[in-house]
């Protein structure tokens, strides 16, 4: 995560707002210090997002890519790897 932290904290600060009603992040360090503190975790493909779902105990076996993109944990980046925030 630490490699990728500055562009998963764009997107989350950009994108907040699918995960929860209020902003908790106004900047680019308060966004990177809400990731670290609940342990955000980057995955490169969508492979390694369903494992680390699974891992976590969250029955993704029968939701498809796309439904699994659109969990509200979830956050797409440009570069197309996703990180997961466990909130």
């Amino acid at each position: 995560m630490e490699k990728h932290i500055d562009e998963c904290a764009r997107v989350f600060l950009r994108d907040q707002k699918k995960l929860f009603d209020e902003p908790v992040a106004y900047d680019l360090e308060e966004a990177k210090e809400f990731l670290e503190d609940c342990f955000a975790s980057y995955c490169k493909n969508i492979k390694e997002l369903r494992e680390l779902m699974d891992e976590e105990g969250m029955d993704v076996s029968e939701l498809s890519d796309k439904e699994l993109e659109e969990q509200l944990e979830v956050f797409k980046l440009d570069n197309g790897g996703y990180f997961f925030v466990e909130a």
